[in-house]
């Protein structure tokens, strides 16, 4: 009778503590079942899939040395948080990631005791781990604090604002530089059990020491990758790195898919360091997974994919999506005048740049994930007779806002902001909503806040931001699919502060700012089904008004109310303080304004979230009932 199968290790894990009864033989068996798992869960799920591949045998060898949840593991982003939270009592739940009622698609506090500070942006996971590192010190909770961050994440000045500060205090914490940029795969065997003996018996101060003999040990093609990496380090002291002038013990570049390079490493450093470490370490992102490591993105974001081919699983759809509306859209500009240039800070994919950047190469600058930077860049463009769209998701353009007001509002440099992402994004939850951008870039002097209905409206709004050479201008667009609408050969500029008038009706209207119009109208259809014929009206723009079209809308109905996919604050504010200016309320005007909730709502389908903000068509069909009352529309009770 043949033996049985093995009880696969993964199963034996509940939490990370299971992780210290294995041997390192089963600790690197438990990684590649690791790595099926997260495969096989993305591919249900959809999600970030090639930065887990790349951090799996780290994942593992962070929870085998060290002792989650006491010692505080930050993931930067969270992008590779997926084979942490099979390890940390999720497996279960990880087949409903990024779902509504699921797993969140970043770490977050409240969702498990081993995610001991939420993330969503980059370049925070060091201040994060150093304040949970100074807090243990005061008699905080006690336990190590552990940063992972990305090379790409770097580039972020908050990181270097981080280390500086965690250099001075001397604190002891760890960061690990998970560097994914390189190529290089050391040898197995001999080197890496020399690796072993030399890390674990090697004092701390000698590990800096012996890392930098490492690279004399690699066969002469990887040397050369060994080197570029080190070069990407160096600082302007003569014979160290730009971490040692920061005050870090720096230990690398090592391989971080080597499991016997990784154990003896983390096990010297916690045992023996004293103040800020970093260890560089080298993988390769969608690491294991052939369709992932194979694709240009290295198998950054998927959709729900077959695991055999990794070939993604799209709905079908006539309607273009709003990104690349707005990428051709611009190069069409760009053609006709070639002072168009763009900015993006890290997202040249997402935010359709990598169309812009192929057609007008030298017009086209990635800045890194530097979203301060990337605004003021924008302004010195600007102010030297340029015409740059500074194009950014609506979330990640809160991290520039300084910058906003400081460098182009009180300048009246004309940036044109383009911002992707506006409204509820769906599967990534509250971290990546664009929620509060007209509120935030509404109450600056002098800036230009639009809003497109649908993708041809769009287009219009990049040929305005084109035009528009008088002071800074801003116009939102959501993620996803245009409402199929007949588009325009080219943008046209649109008058600006004017909007325009979809539906002539009677006693109460509906002025919609943005996407929400498809569904305004779809209330309006029904309401008119039962007797109230509402007038809908597009106000394209939030600053300036529509002073006249607003005027005629009080004139000639009961109630207006205001439609929105923004926070409290932004358009629907600016409306209800333009009548009280006015003086209308004291006609008794029946006036409301529908916007986003005063919380944070967590991950589901784009439809599924308004619903939940209470934004949908049947809802903006209620509040008018609501307004009018039922017996005003010939209701009955």
């Amino acid at each position: 009778m043949a033996d049985r199968p093995a009880t696969p290790i993964l199963d034996r894990v509940a939490t990370p503590a299971d992780l210290k009864a294995l041997t390192d033989r089963e600790l690197a068996l438990l990684a590649q079942e690791l790595r099926a798992e997260t495969v096989s869960a993305v591919s249900v799920t959809g999600g970030h899939l090639g930065a887990g591949l790349g951090v799996v045998e780290l994942t593992v060898a962070l929870h085998a040395v060290f002792d989650a949840p006491r010692d505080k593991l930050v993931w930067d982003v969270g992008h590779q948080c997926y084979p942490h939270k099979i390890l940390t009592g999720r497996r279960d739940r990880i087949r409903t990631l990024r779902t509504e009622g699921g797993l969140s698609g970043f770490t977050k506090r409240s969702e498990s005791p081993y995610d001991p500070f939420g993330a969503g942006h980059s370049s925070t996971s060091i201040s994060a781990a150093l304040g949970l590192a100074v807090a243990a010190d005061l008699g905080g909770d006690p336990g190590d604090a552990i940063a992972v961050i990305g090379d790409g994440s770097m580039s972020a000045g908050m990181a270097f604002e981080a280390m500086n500060n965690a250099g001075h205090l001397k604190t002891r914490m760890f960061v690990i530089l998970n560097d994914n940029e390189m190529s290089i795969a050391p040898p197995v065997g001999a080197l890496s059990s020399y690796l072993s003996r030399l890390y674990a018996e090697a004092p701390v101060q000698d590990l800096r020491q012996a890392a930098k003999g490492f690279v004399s040990l690699l066969p002469s093609p990887f040397q050369e990758g060994a080197r570029r990496a080190k070069e990407m380090l160096k600082g302007m002291a003569v014979g160290g790195t730009l971490f040692e002038e920061l005050g870090f013990d720096y230990i690398g570049p090592i391989d971080g898919h080597d499991l016997d390079q990784l154990l003896p490493v983390l096990r010297t450093v916690k045992a023996r360091a004293t103040g800020p470490t970093l260890i560089h370490v080298l993988t390769k992102k969608g690491k294991g997974y052939a369709p992932a490591e194979n694709a240009p993105d290295r198998g950054h974001a998927r959709g729900k994919f077959d695991v055999v081919t990794g070939e993604q699983k799209k709905a079908i759809s006539n309607a273009p999506v709003y990104t690349r509306v707005f990428a051709e859209a611009l190069i069409q500009e760009a053609e006709a005048d070639d002072k168009v240039v763009a900015v993006t800070a890290a997202m040249p994919e997402g935010t359709g740049l990598d169309l812009f950047g192929a057609r007008f190469p030298k017009r086209c600058f990635d800045v890194g994930i530097a979203e301060q930077h990337a605004v003021t860049f924008s302004a010195g463009l600007a102010a030297g007779g340029m015409k740059p769209f500074c194009t950014i998701y609506s979330t990640f353009l809160q991290r520039g806002y300084d910058q906003v007001v400081h460098d182009v509002a009180i300048q009246r440099l004309p940036v044109r902001f383009a911002i992707d992402r506006a409204g509820l994004v769906g599967a990534d939850g509250a971290t990546h909503a664009g929620a509060f951008d007209v509120a935030f870039l509404a109450n600056l002097p002098g800036m230009v806040v639009m809003a497109a209905a649908d993708e041809a409206d769009l287009k219009h709004m990049v040929a305005t931001a084109v035009a528009h050479d008088s002071g800074p201008i801003a116009f939102r667009y959501p993620r996803g699919e245009g409402m199929g609408v007949e588009m325009p050969e080219r943008g046209v500029p649109l008058e600006i502060g004017r909007g325009r008038v979809m539906r002539e009706g009677s006693r109460v209207a509906i002025l919609s700012f943005g996407t929400r119009l498809a569904e305004v109208l779809k209330a309006a259809e029904s309401l008119a089904a039962r007797g109230l014929a509402p007038t809908v009206a597009d106000a394209r723009f939030a600053k300036p008004l529509d002073h006249d079209l607003i005027r005629q809308l009080v004139r000639h109905h009961q109630a207006l109310i205001c439609v929105e996919e923004g926070a409290v604050g932004g358009f629907g504010s600016h409306v209800a303080q333009f009548l009280a200016e006015e003086g209308v309320f004291d006609g008794g005007l029946r006036f409301r304004s529908m916007v986003l909730p005063d919380s944070f709502i967590d991950q589901a389908s784009p439809e599924a979230m308004y619903r939940v903000a209470g934004m949908d068509a049947a809802q903006i069909e209620a509040k008018v009932v609501e307004v009018m009352g039922r017996a005003a529309i010939g209701m009955t009770a």
